[in-house]
């Protein structure tokens, strides 16, 4: 298969993925494998494209992106904007950047194959059905009512994603609507939670995968980042409508189908070889 054709269809999986709650590394890793573009330079393609899911949301966002930066009322304003707003980034970030950087190696080289990604889609799944079933009462409406408690909650759940196949923006979603966030907000926070974690964990990745990359690989690269951006941009405008007139129940028993759908993928496989050998 042609590379800018394995390129594009990474692209899409990327970007419809990235926001949603199904998880973006586990449906990569899956259709890496599909398409068989495997190896140290697909993981770094791999990270390089969130780049361009995430600039479609500060550009979907792009007023709230900018009122992050308006500090004329410095720590007075109590609002999703300004200090306080990058204050909340940053408390939900925090967590899972320590647990990322001190576990990266290992996360990298145990835990990204197809076995831990059914594991974490299959897990979370179910838990986006019970957190449906047993959902609390909401307590926190809109971006402008969080608090720096919601931010912490959030970001301790959102360190459930360094598990392939988890989702991060299911675990962060998940956990807001367990502490009585609105479904509707905790998926917008979710998407604002994502530029930090994502913008520079695949900074870092980027600068340690150089020596894997040379300049014939812009073409291929350039061509996910552009279906990423475009893809991301329609499934978050999707999602954000979509998610105020529905559950996360669909969602959830997608992931449970794709899960399924993985172990009888890996089970064939596994039947063919012996009977090859």
């Amino acid at each position: 298969m042609d590379e800018i054709i394995k390129a594009t269809i990474l692209g899409i999986v990327e970007g419809l993925t990235e926001f949603i709650p199904v998880s973006s590394t586990g449906h990569l890793i899956i259709a890496n494998h599909l398409v068989g573009f495997t190896g140290d330079r697909a993981n770094t393609f791999d990270v390089f494209i969130q780049l361009g899911a995430i600039l479609a949301v500060v550009i979907l966002y792009w007023r709230r992106f900018v009122g992050l930066f308006d500090f004329s009322n410095g720590m007075k304003e109590t609002r999703f904007v300004g200090l306080n707003g990058l204050l909340l980034l940053l408390i939900t970030s925090i967590p899972a950047f320590i647990l990322g950087f001190l576990g990266r190696d290992f996360i990298k080289d145990k835990l990204f194959n197809p076995v831990t990604v059914v594991i974490g889609l299959f897990v979370g799944g179910i838990a986006l059905i019970l957190v449906e079933r047993f959902l609390p009462p909401v307590k926190e409406q809109g971006l402008d009512s969080l608090t720096w408690k919601d931010a912490l909650v959030v970001g301790l759940f959102q360190c459930l994603a360094l598990w392939p196949g988890t989702s991060r923006s299911a675990a962060t979603i998940v956990g807001a609507m367990l502490w009585g966030v609105q479904r509707k907000t905790a998926a917008e926070y979710s998407f604002f939670a994502a530029v930090p974690i994502l913008f520079f964990a695949t900074i870092y990745d980027m600068i340690k995968s150089l020596k894997y990359l040379s300049t014939s690989d812009i073409p291929v690269f350039a061509v996910g980042f552009l279906v990423s951006f475009i893809a991301a941009w329609f499934a978050v405008k999707f999602f954000i409508n979509l998610v105020g007139k529905i559950t996360m129940v669909p969602f959830g028993w997608y992931r449970i189908a794709v899960a399924l759908l993985v172990i009888l993928l890996l089970v064939t496989s596994v039947m063919s070889m012996e009977v090859k050998g």
